[in-house]
């Protein structure tokens, strides 16, 4: 079984978001997503086409919300549904309970974005909800911020990786200590702040996603190196294995899952932690939650 804990769902509405046009798309490469419908349905084709069971799709961009919903609405055993949030706006509190009564499961914190500490007061709104409506999860993206379509569209970043320290999820993560909190990238660079507030709090998940290209900014670090530390400090059971895929035509990202295979072979991981990594956790997370829902 794979389930794929990261896959971004680059709807119209995230493009028309973005000021992205049909003829931009064209120029980049990348295949008009034509409707929320239409591109819903060739995920299905993609996930079977690479044999992975299920995929969170993340709504990236705030006010996306609503693609995501129906993605999950029209494939429920295939998607769970991922949005991001601006904690900094004033209505982001009724947004997310909005989304959660839409099906949606996990909310999507990037501070470096929107600039803001994970250790405001406006954070803890976001888990004082995610608390009071059991399944839901939060995702904390840390770290080293780069979004490659605003790059291929021309588009600027003015992120500040000053509010993406893992270390300030801390507080949040003892006070809301039912509430799964999810760090992507294995921290995307600040691996180390990343596994001290997991070692602390059982309740942060680590996901495996993407090249983790970070990795060149720590030298001497290895893929091998960053599982065998995460498998040191959290075991097989906080690891989510995800490929940070997002557009087509490359769809399914097949090469991150054989990279991390490769690596998680070389370490002589067993096959029973394999297969919690490639897709138990995140069953048994979103199954679990389901239940806690209901």
């Amino acid at each position: 079984m794979i389930c794929d804990a990261h896959v971004h769902f680059f709807s119209p509405g995230f493009f028309a978001g973005l000021g992205g046009t049909r003829d931009a798309l064209k120029a980049i490469g990348w295949d008009d997503p034509e409707s929320t419908e239409a591109l819903a349905g060739r995920w299905v084709l993609e996930l079977d086409r690479h044999g992975v069971n299920q995929a969170a799709l993340i709504a990236s961009l705030p006010g996306d919300a609503d693609s995501v919903a129906k993605a999950v609405a029209r494939h429920p055993s295939r998607f769970v549904g991922f949005f991001m949030l601006d904690p900094t706006r004033d209505d982001a509190i009724s947004y997310a309970d909005r989304a959660l009564d839409g099906g949606l499961r996990t909310i999507c914190l990037f501070p470096a974005m929107h600039r803001y500490a994970l250790h405001d007061d406006r954070v803890a709104r976001v888990f004082e909800l995610a608390a009071a409506r059991p399944g839901t999860s939060v995702f904390a993206h840390c770290g080293v911020l780069s979004v490659g379509v605003r790059k291929k569209l021309g588009l600027p970043s003015p992120f500040d990786i000053r509010f993406g320290n893992p270390l300030d999820l801390h507080g949040v993560a003892l006070r809301f200590p039912t509430v799964p909190i999810v760090i992507p990238h294995f921290g995307a660079g600040m691996l180390r702040e990343a596994l001290m507030v997991a070692s602390l709090c059982p309740n942060v998940l680590l996901d495996t996603s993407s090249s983790n290209s970070w990795i060149k900014t720590s030298p001497g670090l290895t893929l091998d190196q960053v599982f065998r530390t995460a498998l040191d400090v959290v075991g097989p059971e906080r690891l989510l294995f995800g490929t940070d895929s997002s557009f087509f035509p490359r769809g399914w990202n097949r090469e991150v899952y054989e990279q991390q295979q490769s690596a998680l072979d070389r370490l002589g991981v067993a096959a029973a932690h394999q297969k919690q990594i490639f897709g138990g956790n995140f069953e048994r997370l979103f199954r679990d939650s389901a239940l806690r829902a209901s």
